[in-house]
């Protein structure tokens, strides 16, 4: 095999790269980026090909229909163990996440906050969050997430699992911020949720915006994920058919018509 055909395998270091920073649209250099990723579930051929940059404090709408690949993109960005990424390069503050484990990944400040939202049972609300904190890199205080998120200190020592969807999802979201994150994944967080805690989750994700923390939010409500991003991308079966700004989404009928059913 060849050296050129070696360094293309996934996990493979390259000793004499210098990292480049992806340009975004000629304006500052991307935060974050993946180049032609491709990932599986088992024979399945989800994900195929996608790539795209962020710049450090965007947050990124990745949308489309049921099956495009949105979920299985977030989580080959986490590096989590299924899917397989079988060829690709991602990078996140010139870091090569592409050569990491999840756990790896997630001490380089990838924060994944799941749909099913993965609160710890028999775990107090503090505890979930203490819990986070338990290794470093250590990211919010206890303290902070309470000033943000006012309903878990109202119910910090009530049992995670016995709490409302809503509330599950903004100790999760918590529980990521708890950690020294770069990078922030959200995977459905209005998942379920009534229009109001749609609202207040829309809030404190806008109140993360403003901290300066790069996110990309994966959403079936399309609208209210787009008013929140700067930037959006569509997925449609496995690849990317757009990528430019939220606003152009949002006065482009036709292409949320063909793409989103909206």
């Amino acid at each position: 095999m060849s050296e050129t055909a070696s360094n293309e395998i996934i996990g493979t270091p390259k000793p004499t790269e210098t990292v480049k920073p992806v340009t975004s649209k000629g304006s500052a250099p991307a935060f974050f980026s993946c180049w032609d990723m491709h990932s599986y579930y088992g024979e399945s051929y989800i994900v195929q090909g996608v790539s795209f940059d962020i710049r450090q404090g965007e947050v990124l709408a990745l949308l489309g229909r049921n099956g495009a690949g949105k979920t299985t993109t977030l989580r080959s960005i986490a590096r989590m163990d299924s899917p397989s990424v079988s060829h690709g390069e991602i990078w996140l503050d010139h870091k090569p996440l592409h050569n990491m484990s999840s756990h790896e990944a997630s001490q380089s400040g990838v924060a994944l906050v799941p749909e099913d939202r993965r609160i710890i049972a028999g775990l107090t609300v503090e505890e979930n969050l203490v819990l986070a904190q338990i290794a470093p890199p250590i990211g919010w205080s206890i303290e902070r997430i309470y000033e943000h998120f006012p309903r878990l200190a109202e119910r910090r020592n009530q049992m995670g699992t016995t709490l409302s969807g809503g509330e599950q999802q903004m100790l999760a979201v918590a529980r990521a911020l708890a950690r020294d994150i770069k990078l922030l994944l959200l995977d459905e967080p209005y998942e379920g949720l009534a229009p109001v805690i749609v609202h207040e989750i829309a809030s404190i994700v806008d109140s993360i915006k403003k901290q300066g923390i790069t996110t990309i939010i994966v959403e079936q409500n399309a609208v209210a994920a787009l008013r929140l991003a700067d930037r959006a991308i569509i997925l449609d079966m496995g690849t990317i058919v757009f990528d430019g700004t939220a606003q152009e989404v949002m006065d482009n009928e036709e292409l949320r018509h063909e793409y989103l059913a909206i």
